[in-house]
């Protein structure tokens, strides 16, 4: 039963990055490899906020909701922004095209947050004696953060590689960016401030990606219509 249920937390955890791969044309052009380097990148991103959490946060006293701390986190969540942005622009991709270069980027991001957050976790406690729905929680929570990252990566695409793009969708595709960045923020004043549980706030999340990644997709959709 332990073996069961770790079986399933993984495939709901992980499998939704392999069938995205597998059913899109992502694993007919080759990108594997534009989505393996966008791992390593996200994981010397996620080294420099390491460091930068260790050096300008404080341990809390509590569990509440902290503003000072969770303003520095925002900022320091930055960071992810800034490697998204060098592993769109900076690094050598195949001759792929944007729309294929923006999801490879996104999925192999989303993937090795994946495993570093939640692999280890997954494997010690979904493997205990006793059930517990955190780790479904903890799968459903990798899938909305695996549409989430896409989406954040389809506007970074727009704002870094796009040059011709409406005017007035510019301030929408900032805001809508910047929303996504600070979702980490968002979920943890829900958690701390708001008390609420696990479910609400996975719920929430599911929702908000579902619904950034329908705007992200209208944006996307009307930056490639010819101006």
């Amino acid at each position: 039963m332990t073996l069961f249920h770790f079986v399933n937390c993984a495939l709901l955890t992980f499998g939704p990055h392999v069938v995205y791969y597998s059913a899109t044309p992502l694993s007919e052009y080759d990108t594997m490899g534009t989505s393996i380097k966008a791992a390593v990148v996200y994981l010397l991103t996620a080294l420099i906020k390491l460091v930068c959490l260790a050096t300008f946060l404080k341990v809390p006293e509590n569990e509440g909701f902290d503003p000072y701390q969770e303003v520095m986190k925002v900022l320091i969540g930055l960071v992810d922004v800034a490697g998204l942005y060098f592993a769109l622009t900076q690094l050598t991709h195949r001759n792929i095209s944007q729309n294929h270069k923006f999801q490879a980027v996104g999925l192999g991001w989303a993937f090795a947050d994946s495993v570093l957050h939640r692999l280890a976790p997954l494997w010690i406690g979904a493997r205990g004696l006793e059930f517990t729905w955190e780790y479904i929680f903890q799968g459903l929570e990798a899938n909305a953060n695996l549409v989430m990252t896409l989406s954040l990566a389809a506007l970074g695409s727009l704002m870094w590689l796009r040059k011709n793009k409406p005017r007035t969708l510019v301030p929408i595709i900032y805001a809508c960016a910047f929303l996504l960045a600070t979702m980490p923020s968002i979920t943890s004043y829900l958690r701390k401030a708001l008390e609420w549980q696990t479910r609400e706030v996975v719920g929430f999340e599911i929702f908000s990606s579902l619904v950034m990644a329908f705007f992200s997709w209208q944006l996307f959709s009307a930056c490639q219509r010819p101006l």
